[in-house]
């Protein structure tokens, strides 16, 4: 079992920035893919971004040059830093963990207003 427990959400103002954690129960060296995922009311979840036990990362379009995800294996988190954030970037944003199994945290709200 994977336990992910999310942390950094907030309100923010339109062209502000977030850093998102999720802290992880086991040593993420070796989780295959982690990634954030996200869903606004009234739509699916979304892919926002991956990043791979090579760290190889991919990221939605919509975010593209604007997020970065990272990893810190020695302290077991994996972080997404959101810059320039939009009002269509408010949802409630997943962290994601695929290795055999699929894990997800609760989710942490990110408003987006002015």
């Amino acid at each position: 079992q994977v336990q992910l427990i999310e942390s950094g959400g907030g309100l923010v103002q339109p062209g502000g920035s977030l850093r998102l954690s999720c802290a992880a129960s086991v040593n993420i060296f070796s989780i295959t893919a982690m990634g954030w995922y996200r869903q606004a009311p009234g739509k699916e979840r979304e892919l926002v971004a991956t990043i791979t036990r090579g760290s190889r990362t991919n990221y939605a379009n919509s975010v593209k040059g604007r997020f970065t995800i990272s990893r810190d294996n020695a302290r077991n988190t994996l972080y997404l830093q959101m810059n320039s954030l939009k009002p269509e970037d408010t949802a409630v944003y997943y962290c994601n963990a695929a290795h055999i199994d699929t894990y997800w945290g609760q989710g942490t709200q990110v408003t987006v207003s002015s």
